[in-house]
Formats: structure tokens, sequence, C-alpha cells
């Protein structure tokens, strides 16, 4: 299959505004690290510079309008190497045994109330860094008892112990991504990755608790439609409830080419195939959609705290809609 070419139509908003700056000097002055900037991340600008015009702003943490970030736990340094990831890989560090309190201590001031935490893979560890993980986790419920936390935890080689600990700490949504459709793990994932594994993860999740679960799926490796829908349908049966799709983009030229770009209107009909055929509870779809997504977020902080029905909540999150939808 040839290399496709990027469409006019897929735009991405630049970093800008007193939020972004602010969420930024945190950051810093916390020596934290996000997927966002780790991964190149094309939403960056728009999701660290608020849900409305920054310049209506008085700072960070007002209200609907403040910016949001996702924490990448335990370095900046991935004992794993995925195709399409534009994380570091190798020279793995010992962690930082200050993170979970130095999070803790950027989530208040940035003014989050819905904080969502990541980390690269730690292979090298003896727990895989499931520990250091949980203790994030209680470290942000304990300070801040209202908040909601998203957690996007590795695979853990598929030990369940270790999800255990996870979900031990309760945080609110816990989501593991399959990335992709079972034909095209390897090239696109690390070989110690796997669909399988990744399905046995948000199994035990769904078996063994009531917190949300969530994954996310990238397109344009090549996949075809059948298989998308067939993956759609394993997550679902392994009790997947919140459910993303988007856009590969291709970090650099060391990384996999993208197969093809899909225009929005076909993840329009991936949205109506997750949520009305398939049952999900909400699905984010879209070329820009990615995990961390602030109009899943929003679909779940409403349904949590502010006790809305399904229908209004996932209705409010789509008047959000993907940046590029918009042009």
């Amino acid at each position: 299959m040839s290399r496709a070419q990027k469409p006019d139509w897929l735009k991405s908003r630049p970093p800008s505004g007193r939020e972004f700056a602010g969420i930024r000097e945190t950051l810093r002055e916390h020596d934290l690290h996000t997927v966002c900037e780790e991964a190149n991340c094309p939403n960056l600008g728009e999701c660290w510079s608020g849900r409305t015009d920054p310049a209506e702003n008085d700072g960070p943490g007002d209200g609907d309008s403040g910016g949001t970030a996702t924490f990448m736990l335990m370095g900046d340094r991935c004992s794993r190497a995925c195709n399409f990831c534009d994380v570091k890989t190798g020279g793995m560090e010992p962690l930082d045994p200050d993170e979970p309190e130095n999070v803790a201590s950027a989530v208040a001031e940035i003014g989050l109330d819905y904080v969502v935490l990541t980390s690269v893979d730690r292979d090298d560890l003896p727990d895989q860094g499931a520990g250091h993980f949980a203790e994030t986790i209680r470290e942000i419920k304990a300070r801040h008892p209202g908040i909601l936390v998203e957690v996007l935890i590795p695979d853990f080689q598929g030990e369940q112990r270790l999800v255990r600990k996870i979900i031990d700490a309760e945080p609110d949504v816990i989501a593991h991504n399959v990335e992709t459709v079972e034909r095209l793990q390897y090239p696109v994932r690390d070989r110690r990755a796997g669909y399988e594994q990744s399905l046995s993860v948000l199994e035990c999740v769904e078996r063994e608790s009531d917190i949300y679960t969530k994954t996310s799926i990238m397109l344009g490796h090549g996949e075809y439609d059948h298989e998308v829908y067939q993956t759609l349908t394993d997550v679902r049966e392994r009790g997947v409830e919140i459910v993303t799709l988007g856009q590969y983009l291709r970090p650099s030229r060391d990384h996999l080419e993208v197969r093809r770009y899909d225009h929005p209107d076909k993840y329009e009909t991936w949205r109506r195939v997750a949520e009305e055929e398939l049952g999900f509870l909400y699905c984010a779809s879209g070329p820009m959609v990615r995990s961390s997504y602030k109009a899943g977020e929003l679909f779940v902080d409403a349904v949590l705290r502010e006790g809305k029905s399904v229908a209004d909540a996932r209705a409010d999150a789509r008047r959000i809609p993907p940046r590029q939808s918009e042009s």
C-alpha cells in the first residue's frame, strides 16, 4: 500500500495563550513530563490553551476554560520501542521518589479537577512501575478528595496482579490502549505488546472493579473496515465502556508511514457504530482525537460529578468537536 498524502483539512491549533504558558511553567518547576510534549501530540495547543479563548481567562483553573494536561510518570524514556510513538526509548533511569508528591502539587497549581496520568513502559522494574503509578493516584486523591483521576496504563506484560495494584488505588477511569487491529499489532507496537495481552488487561479491570474502562484505536496504518469493527467488538465484549478513534500522524521519517487519511465523515460513522450498534457508553471519534481527549473527559466528569444522564452528558461532551471539523 502506497504512502498517503496529508489532506488540507487536517489541521491542529498552534500552542499559545496564558493557560499554555502557565502549564508549561508549572511542569518545569516540578520537573514533570507530559505525554502531550513527549509524544508530540497535535492537540497540545488546544488542550493546554483551554476550552475557550485564553484571552477570556483570569488564570489557570478558571472553571471550564482551564487547560488540561496528561502527566507522564516514571521519566521520559520508555523500555519499549513502538514504531508509531515519538517517546524516547532506552537509557532507563531510577524512579523519582518525589514524583507522586510533585504531580499532586502541580495538579493544585494548574487548577485541575480532572487529571489524566499515563506512563512510559518500565519493563526493567520488578513491578514494572505499578506501585509508583498507584502511589501517585493515592497522593492526588489524598490531597484533592474531589478530583477525578483517569489513568492510561501499560499492559504490565499481562500480569494481572499488577493491574490490581492500579485498581486498588481507586482511580475513576482506567484506560489501556489496544492501539491498532490484531493483524497490525507488529510492526505498529513493540513485540512485547500484543492484542490478547491488552484485551486481558481490559477484561481484568472490568471483571474486578466498577471503574470505567477505556481504550483507543489509531487509524491510518492500513487496517480494513472489517478489522476496525472486529476490534471494537472485541474490546466491547471485554467490558470497555469508552473508546476513542483518531488518525495516526507520523512523528518523523524514522516512524511508520501513514497509509490512509480518513475524512471526518468516516470517523462520524465509526462513532455511530460504536455507540448505537455496539453499545459503548461514549465514543470520541475524529482525525485529531487522541486517547486523552477533553470531550471524553468532559463526558466522564459530567456523569460522575454532575450526575447527568448518559444522554445529556454525551450531548454536552460533543459540543467541543475535533478542531479540524471546524475548518
